[in-house]
């Protein structure tokens, strides 16, 4: 079932008639009840205004308001008669009935869903989901309660999106719910879309707005994830030390400051990299001999 537009009419126009119209029945009756009374005019002519006013006043009942961004679906005894979208004061067939449908952008937060991730680790997470209803005849006749559906579909797209990915990635290149937050929200907002699509729904956005590793693990993930940068503190640290050493030989050599056989050369390059790599001060020793005597 897709949305179509019903019939109607503007509102003020058919508004002013009805007064006019009612006040002419309204003389009418009037002059007609002056008329009985003098014996000049017969009872039965009150009839006609009266059933005119009577088909008027229910004949009101189809006026009704559409505001900025919102849709009314109209039904005839249970039938889709069609949506009005258009702005201000409206009128159409009294029998309808009218059910007002938001057409704003909303959105939401998601509780905060616990969830194995794609390494089996528990983790907490929640998302924000920006949402719009573009067809009111699905969101109405084809699901239940949109709003709710709206909500519950979320999180069980946030569930599964959560299990498609680690928490941290453990190899290059491979994404992972905390490093790579741009492919991970449009995933989900596809995942999210997948399932409102039948309820007349569109997902403007859908972001994680909380990702921590669960309770019962996260001191133990904050250990392993202190571990990592220390390691990888430290291989930059030797990586610089090394390119030190080297460069400092190299250019002894090439001044010909000193010439140092291997044993030295060896000692020279452990000193440096104790220096360099050592996490406090070093005290230094003077040699007041000779290079190959203390």
């Amino acid at each position: 079932m897709n949305e179509r537009k019903a019939f109607s009419l503007p509102g003020i126009i058919l508004a002013l008639t009805f007064i006019v119209l009612s006040l002419g029945c309204l003389a009418w009756i009037i002059g007609t009840a002056e008329g009985v009374e003098s014996g000049a005019a017969a009872l039965p002519n009150i009839i006609i205004p009266v059933v005119v006013l009577v088909v008027l006043g229910l004949c009101t009942n189809g006026f009704f308001q559409v505001q900025p961004n919102q849709g009314r679906v109209l039904q005839l005894f249970g039938r889709y008669a069609g949506t009005a979208r258009e702005e201000g004061l409206r009128w159409t067939n009294p029998f309808y009935s009218k059910q007002a449908i938001s057409l704003r952008v909303r959105n939401f937060e998601s509780s905060k869903l616990k969830v194995n991730d794609a390494d089996g680790n528990p983790i907490e997470i929640a998302a924000i989901v920006v949402w719009q209803v573009v067809d009111t005849a699905e969101a109405v006749f084809c699901v239940d309660d949109y709003e709710n559906y709206v909500q519950i579909q979320s999180e069980s797209a946030l569930r599964q999106m959560a299990q498609s990915y680690p928490y941290d990635a453990h190899e290059a290149g491979k994404p992972a719910l905390r490093s790579h937050g741009d492919q991970v929200n449009s995933h989900l907002a596809n995942e999210i879309q997948q399932r409102l699509g039948k309820a007349g729904v569109t997902v403007t956005e859908a972001r994680i707005s909380h990702l921590a590793y669960a309770q019962e693990i996260a001191q133990a993930m904050l250990q392993r994830q202190q571990a990592s940068a220390i390691v990888a503190a430290r291989e930059r640290i030797v990586e610089g030390a090394v390119s030190m050493v080297e460069m400092a030989l190299a250019e002894l050599g090439k001044r010909g400051v000193v010439d140092l056989d291997n044993e030295r050369r060896a000692a020279m390059v452990s000193n440096l990299l104790v220096v360099l790599c050592g996490e406090r001060a070093t005290q230094p020793v003077v040699n007041t001999g000779t290079l190959y005597s203390g």
